[in-house]
């Protein structure tokens, strides 16, 4: 199944400003996912909570452990809203690609975001891990630790946050582009002929549920990651 994408090119007349318009609608249709999601599962709040405040508190703390295990939480706890924000984002957008593909005319519309526009995501976050490093411990130490604990760990430590961002966001994209791509060759299978039709049916039913599991574990180890980087920016210990 060979679709193309939406791509504007050369926007306002700047040869190297393109812009995949299925990414735009993806991220814009995910956080409203999101937002609505969160807004309508807290609506009601109970001192004994039921139904889905039940859910949305399990992901508090769910996300608070994360917190808890890579810095302390007087520090940390800042950064629970992050942590949350990316956890459900980050999940939903691997899981939006999944179940279903949107395609209108010759290009895909619908399909999961992380599996394009990762590094995107990746360098903000590393980006925000500067700001608060420098927030809470000040300019002067936050520049101290890149040549500590000798001048000749520099060039290291530069190189050191490009790789963070590679990894943070190539983890991501590999393994949500990879599935939606056997799920495409699959599809295809299976809309081929009668007999591709149930060859691929089972393949494909246990591939998309390996891949609803695949798409939890990565926003977990995404969002893991994130406060692992972070940590090593506010805290002094390290």
């Amino acid at each position: 199944m060979d679709h193309t994408a939406p791509i504007v090119e050369d926007v306002f007349g700047i040869s190297w400003l393109d812009f995949n318009l299925s990414n735009v609608f993806m991220v814009f249709m995910v956080s409203l996912i999101v937002f609505v999601f969160c807004v309508w599962a807290s609506r009601k709040l109970q001192m004994k909570p039921t139904g889905m405040q039940n859910f949305m508190e399990w992901a508090v703390e769910f996300v608070k452990g994360i917190v808890n295990d890579t810095m302390d939480w007087k520090t940390g706890k800042v950064f629970l809203p992050l942590g949350l924000t990316l956890i459900f984002y980050i999940l939903v957008s691997n899981l939006a690609g999944v179940m279903t593909v949107g395609v209108f005319g010759h290009d895909l519309w619908w399909k999961s975001p992380t599996a394009d526009a990762t590094l995107t995501l990746s360098a903000m976050v590393i980006i925000l891990t500067h700001f608060y490093g420098i927030k809470v411990r000040g300019t002067k130490n936050y520049l101290k630790g890149y040549v500590s604990p000798v001048p000749l760990m520099l060039p290291f430590k530069i190189i050191e946050e490009f790789t963070n961002t590679l990894t943070l966001g190539l983890r991501l994209f590999g393994n949500i582009y990879a599935g939606e791509v056997l799920l495409s060759l699959l599809v295809g299978l299976g809309t081929a002929s009668i007999f591709g039709f149930f060859g691929a049916a089972l393949p494909m039913l246990a591939w998309m549920g390996f891949s609803v599991f695949i798409g939890a574990i990565q926003s977990y180890v995404f969002v893991m990651l994130t406060m692992v980087y972070m940590s090593h920016k506010v805290s002094s210990d390290h």
